[in-house]
């Protein structure tokens, strides 16, 4: 047995694959890209007795055909020798849908284990799966598992060390009728799961002939057989043979036909009680998913998302407050004590602690806002959303798959941008990057909670849920004049797995909450710690070098030059513009330098906000300048890791560079409108 086996995971999205991977390696886990491509795969490391294994988790796909990237990349992956088993996590509850990949996964001659996963949602739907008979018909082991509770884990590592290097457990039993009447030259029932017509079967013979003769150590030439008979692009390209005699057309249809016709055999031998009574799901799902009153639960639920972010996050952040207000006291006269240059107390009380403090106190809102989502991600609701976006979608020009990306894009831009990879058209991808970053991210929360806790009182939650509303009506009227401008039929229709809900896994939610939440530190220890000290020297130096007025620095005379663009929106403020500059780095920054910019130590403190407040107000700053702020930041450029992932996707600078002016003047005609419009009534 090797030192290390490597074990690919590989099923369905929303089978609980992540969920069990998770379990295995918990949070010792490395994410990171496949090369070239932008891709996520994550690996982790585990060891079970005396062996240790190599865990990969592959991306969430429903068949190995390689129509999508996540497709191509799964299928080079697990044809590679360095993959010893293939783990095939199945969704009990929904096995027939799961059972597809599976049998492509069993073709591909490398041991396969199937884990059957949520068989707590099979017995509360009150039916039953013979785990006897089902080995029996696939020829593989197939060990029921729980990803929730941890349960079976054991179990299948073991079957994992002893199948390595079996490609089916010679116990193939199928009691197909037209056995006996079949005029195939050869009985392949005893050798493979799936059996094809005779036509098929006689063609894969020939093909097969050929292909040894032509490479006699070609692996599992019966998967290249069929990938010919499919007429699949990069096997033909591969292989130099003429078979237009053999395949006369594609056979693809009819061999999905075949497998589909196998799976409902398997349903109908191996699951017992399947209509006892309705999922529970579907009786949700009659409401959550209504044709009118889906859109309005959707909405519903994401404010009650904000209060709660609101709400639980300002009392928790009060004690972020007074710590970090203590820290910077504390710094404050350790470094007086010590008789330091006042320049550099000024740098490190004023610049870093300011702009890294100002930030780390909007943690506990940021934390409550990722742990709602979590929820919501990991009980099986995500996916509804952009079910009932689907018309809305269609109607303004888009695929409804589209809305996945932006959907994506209310936690982060980079892997909402990532996500358009899905959409085969390239005109509909680059127009759902355009449009993405529109969709609030996480990064501009501190900014939307700090401007309405000043300016909207009570209604500070409404004020910045609405940010959230007209991100998403911003981005559908867009994409609905381009698609005016474009004169383009879109053919392409959501197709989405909507899966059982179930009860959120803790394991899960923490590791999800803690990746965001590390980000964000990381960020605030980072980019946001660079952007302090930088913002604070370019205040504090001018063309004369060090200055005691900051209206004389650097800092002052490029906010002045941009001034005059930003008066009509109400941001007539050279501070503010310059903040506005600086969060081209991270959204994060423009609260943090605001706080330096206006000579604020924790900007988020009830004392710094009343003396922001104070400030503002001396330039006739109201909340009708606020809110219009509060939308330029929301809709303005994305942040330079954005930018780099566009960049990536759409392969064009010429793009890119149109994609971030347009954003900006998108959100300067925004924010003009409102400011103009309300003013005429307030």
């Amino acid at each position: 047995m090797k030192e290390e086996l490597q074990v690919a995971f590989i099923g369905n999205p929303n089978c609980g694959k992540t969920t069990l991977f998770n379990a295995y390696t918990g949070a010792k886990l490395k994410v990171a890209n496949w090369p070239g491509v932008t891709v996520e795969k994550k690996e982790g490391a585990f060891r079970y007795h005396n062996h240790q294994f190599r865990l990969v988790d592959l991306p969430g796909i429903y068949s190995l055909t390689s129509y999508t990237l996540e497709e191509k990349l799964s299928r080079e992956y697990i044809l590679d020798d360095s993959v010893d088993v293939i783990v095939d996590v199945a969704d009990a509850s929904c096995l027939e849908r799961n059972l597809f990949l599976t049998l492509q996964l069993i073709e591909l001659g490398k041991p396969v284990i199937l884990a059957l996963n949520m068989m707590d949602i099979v017995k509360e739907r009150g039916m039953e799966i013979d785990l006897h008979r089902l080995p029996e018909m696939l020829g593989i082991p197939v060990i029921p598992v729980s990803a929730r509770k941890k349960s079976g884990l054991d179990i299948l590592m073991h079957a994992v060390a002893h199948h390595q290097k079996k490609f089916n457990d010679g116990n193939l039993e199928h009691h197909h009728s037209d056995i006996e009447h079949s005029a195939h030259k050869h009985s392949h029932h005893t050798e493979f799961a799936l059996v094809y017509s005779d036509e098929i079967e006689d063609k894969i013979d020939e093909i097969m002939e050929r292909l040894l003769a032509y490479d006699p150590d070609l692996k599992n030439p019966r998967w290249h057989a069929i990938k010919i008979l499919e007429q699949d692009e990069e096997i033909c390209k591969k292989i130099d043979i003429d078979f237009s005699d053999i395949v006369t057309r594609s056979y693809e249809s009819d061999i999905i036909n075949q497998k589909y016709d196998f799976i409902e055999e398997i349903i109908e031998e191996v699951v017992v009680n399947k209509e006892v009574k309705e999922a529970n799901t579907d009786k949700i799902d009659y409401f959550l998913t209504h044709r009118y009153l889906g859109l309005p639960i959707f909405l519903g639920i994401m404010a009650m998302v904000f209060v709660l972010t609101f709400s639980v996050g300002d009392w928790l952040k009060g004690y972020f407050e007074v710590g970090i207000t203590g820290f910077s006291d504390g710094v404050l006269a350790v470094l007086q004590r010590l008789h330091t240059n006042d320049m550099v107390i000024s740098l490190v009380v004023d610049g870093i602690i300011a702009g890294v403090g100002g930030i780390l106190t909007f943690l506990p809102n940021i934390f409550i806002l990722f742990l709602a989502l979590a929820f919501l991600e990991d009980s099986g609701y995500m996916s509804r959303v952009a079910y009932i976006m689907d018309g809305i979608m269609g109607r303004i020009g888009l695929s409804g798959r589209a809305f996945i990306p932006m959907l994506l894009g209310f936690g982060c831009s980079v892997p909402a941008v990532m996500a358009t990879r899905a959409l085969e058209d390239t005109t509909d991808r680059r127009k759902t990057i355009l449009v993405t970053p529109f969709m609030s991210c996480s990064a501009r929360l501190p900014v939307y909670v700090l401007f309405s806790d000043l300016f909207f009182g009570k209604y500070a939650v409404v004020a910045a849920f609405s940010m959230y509303v007209i991100g998403l009506v911003v981005a559908i009227l867009v994409a609905f004049v381009m698609t005016k401008l474009q004169k383009k039929k879109v053919k392409n229709s959501l197709l989405i797995e909507l899966p059982e809900y179930k009860t959120p896994n803790l394991h899960t939610i923490i590791i999800y909450v803690w990746d965001k939440v590390k980000d964000y530190l990381t960020k605030a220890g980072t980019t946001i710690f660079v952007a302090s000290i930088i913002m604070w020297f370019i205040l504090n130096v001018g063309p004369h070098g060090f200055v005691t007025d900051i209206s004389k620095s650097f800092g002052a005379g490029i906010g002045k030059l941009v001034v005059p663009v930003l008066i009509p929106a109400g941001l007539g403020i050279w501070q503010i513009a310059l903040a506005l500059i600086s969060g081209l780095a991270a959204k994060e920054i423009v609260v943090s330098n605001l706080g330096i910019l206006f000579g604020i130590g924790n900007i988020a403190s009830s004392g710094s906000k009343s003396a922001l407040m104070d400030a503002l107000s001396g330039f006739n700053f109201t909340a009708v300048n606020a809110y219009a702020l509060m939308i330029f930041v929301l809709l303005y450029t994305p942040c330079v890791a954005t930018i780099a992932t566009m960049k990536r996707e759409m392969k064009s600078t010429k793009w890119t560079v149109f994609a971030v002016l347009f954003q900006v003047i998108v959100a300067w005609i925004v924010s003009v409108l409102f400011f103009q419009v309300a003013n005429l009534f307030i």
